[in-house]
């Protein structure tokens, strides 16, 4: 699907509510894939299952593995870095080149060192408001619960989902559903 040059994603949590402005002309492949997931109810009912304080604050595997493992290959190439990874701004995670498929992260401080990695995490929106809510999103697991995307550290939420995180860490905050306002 193609994004509309600017839209709103208005999200959902156990925290509290945030809105995220998409601006297609940052990354557009990067926006035209968050719309379609946005817009088939990918992100609903899901967790943050990585946020590391100060750092950033991670979702995009679906709380259904069945859904979760059909979108697990399906990447996108690349945009042009055009906006910093900065307090607030959203981009895809990836492993390296062409590997961005549906996780997503906040910045939750200056990670601009990210735009020197290779290919960079090309940001496509920014938190427009609540950030004060992703920023009281849960932390106390730091990296242990959802970091490991390079080195296989994810493989339990793609075979069992939310149910899988549920029981291994209790506290994370749920993603209860992503619109378009």
């Amino acid at each position: 699907m193609t994004a509309p040059e600017r839209f709103v994603a208005l999200v959902e949590t156990s925290a509290g509510r945030f809105a995220i402005e998409v601006v297609r002309a940052w990354a557009p492949l990067g926006a035209d894939r968050f719309f379609t997931l946005v817009s088939c109810g990918y992100y609903d009912d899901s967790r943050f299952f990585r946020a590391v304080a100060g750092k950033w604050v991670q979702f995009g595997i679906a709380g259904d593995p069945v859904v979760a493992r059909a979108w697990r290959g399906r990447m996108i190439a690349d945009d042009v870095l055009v906006q910093s990874n900065t307090r607030g701004f959203v981009a895809f995670a990836n492993t390296g080149p062409g590997t961005r498929a549906a996780q997503v992260f906040v910045n939750l401080g200056d990670n601009a060192a990210q735009n020197d990695w290779e290919p960079g995490f090309a940001p496509f929106g920014r938190v427009v408001e609540g950030m004060e809510v992703v920023d009281r999103l849960y932390s106390g697991y730091g990296e242990g619960s959802g970091g490991g995307m390079r080195a296989g550290g994810q493989d339990g939420m793609f075979e069992q989902g939310n149910a899988w995180l549920d029981a291994r860490f209790p506290l994370l905050d749920r993603l209860v559903r992503v619109g378009v306002r």
